[in-house]
């Protein structure tokens, strides 16, 4: 019982980090993405919106992998997980997302605010 708790904790974080709650990324996502930007900005200034945007993405395949290590505890037992097809399958998926929402971007789909500092 206890396990599958955890695994429920764990799925639930990863649901809050993953592609799939993009109404949380105002909460959970974009700050831990500026943060990591802005402590790579203190190394070198050009680097903010650079290390935003990996860091967004690194945040995006985090979530998706703590989702299936999550479901794999709650449905599965121990003996069937394998980190390397997780961490795999989070990568793809994760770069997939990216790929698309870089496309909707480039075809101008969907627009991107101006900031005035790009």
């Amino acid at each position: 019982m206890l396990k599958k708790m955890k695994g429920g904790i764990v799925l639930s974080v990863g649901y809050m980090l993953s592609p799939l709650s993009w109404w949380n990324d105002l909460f959970f996502n974009l700050p831990i993405a500026y943060f990591f930007g802005y402590c790579a900005s203190l190394i070198y200034q050009d680097l903010l919106v650079t290390f935003t945007i990996l860091g967004y993405w690194i945040s995006n395949i985090l979530g998706i992998l703590m989702m299936q290590i999550g479901a794999t505890e709650i449905f599965f037992d121990n003996s069937v997980r394998n980190l390397k097809k997780d961490l795999l399958i989070g990568l793809g998926s994760s770069t997939i997302y990216t790929l698309v929402i870089l496309g909707l971007v480039y075809f101008h789909i969907l627009e991107l605010p101006d900031f005035g500092f790009m």
